[in-house]
């Protein structure tokens, strides 16, 4: 037997060598369209090893023969029908102990590969890493015998005699015998061009996934006590439970244990507007926020007091919310762009009775006119120096003791301890209400999202005032002892910021799109962007174009996440997920996610609905308390045993979500439902367009029509014949259902203080237009 291999080899081999010639490839050339080595090459080609399938298949395909020329020195010959009986397959090598065998291998252009395939069972092969491969087409397996479990991305399927599958071969695919035998498979190979041949063969093993968080090894993690999480055989995140949540108190709980634990370990690496650098262990947090703990508590600040902090990135805000949290007050964020009006709404709405603010800009000024109309305000504390009327927080806090100890009737659990202003994209901002828990909620965005490492450094660009820095800023991160670097800049300066990635090793970094939308207008080449290793992005959709232009010039995936003021993450691309561009990623196992139709019932794949999370059997850790002070808003958005997010999406096959917009940005035109984001998206692809923005205009026939928003470039000037561009683009890359009827082109969009698009402003500019 082995003797008749061997010359089977050898003469395989010969034939190898002999329509190289003919072909007239060298040696070296041939040793690169097989991708193998020159030296790897003479030693097959003299038949000294034996072939693996996927190396015939490229001989082939680089001499232009049937792989049957190569295996048996003759082309196929049958043309009506032939007949492969048992055992009688050509046998290939493809993978070490598997049995491959060919079946009609003389049949003429085939427009399929049939094979019939062994697998062998292994007990030791369950715990190896996945052999996955893939090739472009489709696939379709039947199981004759045995037991086989198939895996194909990120799912698996169980298949017993008689089950069969029907899958793109161009997903990472492997299979395993399973039930203590080995298993039998019919495997149909279709080439996506209908031609006979096998496509070529990609290989990807797959090996468990770890986090950072995993791979850094933390000895008693001080989280452990608090939550756990589950994941499936390699790894990818599959569900989570809280412990103690009654009693938790991020101050007192996670702050001050990491501090007990590891007192030297940084905290935040602080970087001012001017460049003064400051780092802060966790030892120095517990002590700074017990100092200011006890230094409110001076003021007459006490637990369920309403306080809001305006302090831009100061540090002085890690001090003051962790000093909140354990006194038990409210912490309200607030942006340093409010005006008067604004905080008068504000003080009104939520009651605060004091304030934290910065020193900076008109900011005292504004609250001081506010002061003048509320009542409820009493406290004011400023930092940056003395101001009269105001404490000094600066130079105050030092007098205070760093002994801040925790009581029976410390706040904890269910607790409220944040307001949080929504962003107000159709009205005055409601208050969004959150507990201790909110803190926890944030456990997987941090690990699972972010993939902070507690050995790196994690840099969330928001500003304190939004709620997006409590996702990357505080809790989660310290959750995973992982350290935060703030960088308190007054205008956003991509030549300022991304030198910052390479001179502190910034290692996990988080921003909005559009961030990243400035980014890649620079010549990313100029900087040295080496330690960073992941990259997360949320605060509103992300178009495919910013995704792949900033892997093109790093090398790194931007996941997706979505969440809102009222939850913490709920939906991602998580650790080790196969990330689909454009997708928002895949429900949070922390939140019961779904997507309805407007009668309530749950949306099949590829329907539009509005995304819930349903609480008819639990309230999970993160989602709010209701909104304050408005019962009516709460039931709005939280009845029938769910929280409605008035944002709007589809899920494909594979259980991935895809944003479509707001429930009041759908678009009925003609019978179509058309959502903006996708749009947008294609508009977002021209060199010359800035921001865009898809709203409904009135129409007497079709009831709306797609209206674009558009702010150009800088030296792109605007005319009819660019409209036209615009359109015809738009018809070419999407339905052409979905094309711009009206084209306007602005000097800039109306936005909140957030930076989010105000639509609303611009259906009802619309409304005026008619």
């Amino acid at each position: 037997m082995g003797a008749n291999m061997d010359h089977a080899i050898k003469e395989v081999a010969e034939r190898i060598r002999a329509v190289r010639e003919d072909v007239g490839l060298s040696v070296e050339e041939m040793a690169k369209r097989t991708d193998v080595s020159v030296e790897e090459y003479k030693a097959l080609e003299a038949g000294q090893s034996d072939f693996s399938f996927t190396f015939i298949y490229k001989c082939a395909k680089a001499c232009g023969v049937e792989i049957t020329d190569v295996m048996e020195g003759e082309s196929p010959k049958v043309t009506s029908y032939t007949v492969t009986r048992a055992g009688k397959g050509l046998p290939i090598v493809r993978r070490e102990g598997f049995a491959y065998y060919r079946l009609a291998p003389q049949f003429r252009h085939k427009i399929s590969e049939p094979f019939f395939v062994k697998i062998p069972y292994s007990e030791e092969a369950m715990d190896k890493p996945l052999h996955m491969a893939s090739h472009e087409g489709q696939e379709f397996d039947i199981v004759v015998k045995g037991c086989m479990k198939i895996y194909i991305g990120d799912h698996s399927e169980i298949l017993h005699p008689g089950d069969s599958i029907y899958y793109d071969s161009s997903t990472p695919h492997d299979e395993v015998a399973i039930g203590g035998e080995d298993c039998e498979i019919y495997a149909i190979v279709m080439n996506p061009n209908g031609q006979g041949g096998v496509p070529e063969y990609k290989e990807h093993v797959q090996t468990r996934v770890l986090t950072n968080v995993d791979k850094a090894g933390l000895v008693h993690p001080v989280a452990e006590k608090f939550v756990s999480t589950t994941t499936d055989e390699f790894g990818h995140l599959t569900g989570i439970e809280y412990h103690n949540t009654d009693t938790f108190n991020f101050g007192f709980d996670i702050v001050d244990k990491v501090a007990e634990k590891t007192p030297d370990k940084l905290a935040m690496l602080h970087v001012s507007n001017d460049f003064t650098e400051r780092r802060f262990t966790f030892a120095d947090m517990k002590h700074y926020s017990n100092m200011t703990a006890n230094y409110f508590r001076s003021l007459g600040i006490k637990k369920g007091d309403r306080v809001m902090l305006v302090l831009k990135r100061h540090y002085q805000f890690w001090f003051s919310i962790v000093a909140l949290h354990k006194l038990g007050a409210i912490a309200i964020p607030a942006t340093n762009q409010l005006l008067e009006h604004d905080y008068v709404y504000r003080f009104d709405a939520a009651g605060v009775s004091a304030i934290v603010c910065t020193g900076d800009g008109d900011v005292t000024t504004h609250v001081e006119g506010a002061v003048k109309q509320c009542k409820s305000v009493k406290t004011l504390i400023c930092t940056g120096g003395p101001r009269p009327g105001w404490h000094d927080f600066d130079g105050e806090l030092p007098a205070y003791s760093d002994k801040f100890e925790r009581t029976e009737d410390t706040s904890c659990g269910d607790d409220p301890i944040l307001m949080f202003f929504t962003s107000g994209t159709t009205g005055y901002p409601k208050i969004a209400t959150h507990s201790h828990k909110y803190g926890l909620g944030h456990f997987l965005t941090a690990k699972y999202w972010q993939n902070v490492d507690p050995n790196g450094l994690h840099f969330t660009i928001s500003d304190t005032g939004w709620g997006k820095a409590l996702w990357g800023k505080l809790y989660g991160q310290w959750m995973n002892e992982a350290p935060v670097f703030t960088y308190d800049f007054d205008r956003f300066d991509a030549n300022k910021i991304l030198p910052m990635f390479a001179k502190y090793h910034i290692t996990t970094f988080c921003a909005p799109p559009t961030m990243f939308r400035f980014f890649i207008k620079e010549d990313l080449s100029k900087f040295d962007l080496s330690s960073l290793k992941y990259a997360v992005v949320a605060g509103e959709a992300l178009n495919p174009e910013v995704y792949n232009r900033f892997l093109e010039a790093t090398g790194i995936k931007l996941m997706e996440g979505f969440g809102q003021t009222e939850t913490t993450l709920s939906i991602a691309n998580f650790v080790g997920d196969s990330n689909k561009v454009g997708s928002m990623g895949r429900p949070s196992p922390l939140y019961d996610i779904d997507i309805v139709l407007p009668d309530g019932t749950p949306a099949k794949p590829g329907e539009t609905g509005e995304i819930v999370i349903r609480t008819d059997k639990k309230v999970p850790c993160g989602l709010y308390l209701g909104y304050y002070n408005n019962e009516e808003k709460t039931k709005e958005a939280w009845h029938d045993g769910a929280y409605h997010t008035g944002d709007t999406a589809w899920r494909d096959e594979d259980g991935y979500f895809w944003y479509v917009g707001r429930v009041d940005d759908l678009i009925k035109s003609s019978g179509y439902r058309i959502g903006p984001f996708e749009i947008e998206s294609v508009i977002m692809e021209l060199p010359y367009v800035l921001e865009c923005a898809i709203t409904a205009a009135p129409d007497e026939i079709r009831g709306q029509v797609v209206k674009a928003s558009i702010v150009l470039t800088k030296g792109t000037e605007a005319s009819e014949a660019l409209k036209k561009e615009i359109q015809n683009y738009v018809k070419e890359h999407t339905a052409p259902y979905k094309y711009p009827r009206i084209v306007e082109f602005m000097e800039e969009l109306p936005k909140t203080i957030s930076g989010k698009i105000r639509r609303v402003a611009l259906r009802e500019s619309s409304e005026k237009q008619k």
